[in-house]
């Protein structure tokens, strides 16, 4: 059988995204503007990564208010959890495995 790099997640693999459900990980939940503070990011570029999460069922956020008082939280969900775990799994796979020594190098001659 042929070598493979175990499979990474590539909605998680994006730096925005990953920042976001490793600090929903670890917090029990997490407003929308601290979300921007803790991870540098825009406002409009957050909502995006935030609803493409939501979209995959890795979180949910809660609205509460209107206008300039509105509230949004983020929650990390059972599924977001599990997938977030897998992907650590991944990487550390990848890390752990290398790839292996090929048998017969390739033909490297210039013709």
């Amino acid at each position: 059988m042929a070598f493979k790099f175990a499979v990474i997640n590539p909605l998680l693999h994006n730096e925005l995204r990953l920042k976001i459900m490793v600090a929903l990980e670890s917090l029990e939940s997490a407003n929308f503007m601290y979300l921007c503070e803790i991870t540098g990011a825009t406002r409009g570029n957050l909502s995006i990564q935030i609803k493409t999460l939501q979209e995959a069922g890795y979180l949910q956020m809660d609205k509460s208010g209107s206008g300039p008082a509105a509230r949004s939280v983020c929650r990390i969900t059972r599924k977001g959890m599990e997938a977030l775990r897998a992907y650590e799994q991944g990487l550390r796979r990848l890390f752990a495995e290398g790839v292996p020594t090929q048998k017969d190098p390739p033909n490297t001659a210039v013709g």
